[in-house]
């Protein structure tokens, strides 16, 4: 009986293992189980930190989107990132090799798993911050991004800074210069009074232009064939265009960037507004998919379209700038919608010609001019309204022997004075209002 019954049961089972349903359960069964735990599903590719005066960005990239939660925690002041389904690898252990001594605000940053599918990313902090997460999708050469902004609780003030700044070189020159000893005045006739010329009347005000190195941090910008990167270039020439301006009596410049981190378009045109400038120059290199393109060129903003299909593509590009370097679109910017409706920006695309032509004229002195004209588009990041703007492609990096040039300091430096001696010849004809006939709300 019971043999019969084994029988029986071995029957059925072999009946069962010829089962088309049963073969296809054992087949996802085998499948399932093959599969990596839930916990590596979301690949870290890389992580990046970006240090600024005005904030710190930490990205991290993954082939798939990320599921996060940010909490921050009181003494000391910390901020705590958990990562669901991620491993801990190397691309994110190595985060904390990038914190710079420097940043503003993060002291370290530690990596450790917190429970059974969820890494903990802790980031210590040197003082108080607020604290900004979102996602970016697959642009370019990026995967799936988290993006973490930490800025101050307290925004600083790029015009409080920026006046610091010229106080404080003041006081090193006053320093530095040795007073030389009286000497008595011989007693001057009546006839020599008469004679005796006018004294020089220093200028009413101090002239302020904003220098906008386009690019930065996340976004690269375009590259040449050789790996150069744009933002480097950009950020090369403002500084030597700054130098060169600094050294000029009642002249300075502002940086919108001095390091390699990303600014938002909207915020470049808010910060040369806060500190009152009189000019905005935003550097750039120019790229086209031929290589055979080449020439410098200058542009201004147009209100009704672009005068070029080339300038209409290019500002475009421009304009996408921010979908690379990342920009939360959740924060809306009220103070860029009443600019771009101001109705001083007719009167301010006038100026922002005479300067583009001045600029224009000199750079066709030490480089082929891509169009012997200037031309206009609706470049985001030249929308001040009260404000001449111009954005200047300095070569095309796109093409080699241009590239070359753009990789030589000589090159920068011809660049940087040609564009200097355009804004003096703007001033010489144009010359600034006075300063509280400029002052306005930020």
């Amino acid at each position: 009986m019971f043999g019969a019954t084994r029988k029986a049961t071995l029957v059925r089972g072999r009946a069962r293992a010829r089962s088309p349903f049963f073969s296809l359960l054992l087949v996802l069964s085998l499948f399932f189980a093959a599969l990596p735990s839930a916990a590596q599903t979301s690949p870290i590719t890389s992580a990046r930190v970006w240090p600024s005066p005005d904030y710190t960005r930490v990205t991290i990239e993954s082939r798939t989107p990320l599921k996060y939660s940010v909490l921050s925690v009181k003494d000391p002041e910390r901020l705590v990132l958990d990562l669901e389904g991620v491993e801990i690898t190397g691309a994110l252990t190595g985060l904390a090799e990038k914190i710079d001594a420097d940043d503003p605000f993060i002291k370290g940053l530690r990596v450790g798993r917190y429970k059974p599918g969820v890494t903990r990313v802790v980031l210590d902090l040197k003082t108080e911050v607020r604290p900004q997460a979102f996602l970016l999708a697959p642009v370019g050469d990026y995967g799936h991004r988290l993006v973490l902004d930490l800025y101050p609780v307290l925004p600083n003030d790029p015009l409080i800074a920026f006046l610091d700044k010229i106080q404080a070189e003041r006081a090193a020159q006053a320093a530095s210069a040795e007073p030389s000893p009286p000497v008595a005045p011989a007693p001057e006739t009546p006839a020599a009074q008469a004679s005796r010329p006018a004294p020089h009347r220093a200028a009413e005000r101090l002239i302020v232009v904003a220098i906008d190195a386009g690019h930065g941090g996340e976004d690269p910008g375009a590259r040449g064939r050789t790996g150069t990167q744009e933002k480097h270039i950009t950020l090369a020439i403002a500084k030597k265009l700054k130098a060169r301006i600094d050294r000029e009596p009642n002249m300075r410049a502002f940086l919108t960037r001095d390091a390699d981190y990303y600014i938002p378009l909207h915020q470049r045109v808010s910060k040369a507004r806060r500190v009152k400038a009189d000019l905005f120059v935003s550097i750039h290199a120019d790229a086209f998919i031929r290589p055979q393109a080449r020439g410098s060129s200058v542009f201004a903003l147009s209100e009704s379209g672009a005068t070029s299909a080339a300038a209409g593509w290019l500002a475009r590009r421009e304009n996408d700038a921010d979908l690379i370097g990342g920009v939360n679109l959740d924060v809306r910017d009220p103070y860029l919608k009443q600019t771009l409706l101001d109705l001083s920006q007719t009167a301010t695309i006038n100026d922002s010609l005479k300067l583009a032509k001045a600029v224009l004229s000199e750079i066709g002195e030490i480089n082929t001019l891509h169009k012997p004209h200037v031309e206009q588009a609706g470049f985001a990041v030249l929308k001040a309204p009260d404000i001449p703007s111009i954005l200047v492609e300095t070569a095309f990096i796109s093409n080699p022997e241009e590239e070359r040039k753009l990789k030589s300091g000589a090159y920068q430096t011809r660049m940087a004075d040609a564009i200097f001696t355009g804004i003096k010849r703007y001033f010489s004809k144009n010359p600034p209002l006075a300063r509280d006939r400029l002052v306005q709300n930020p």
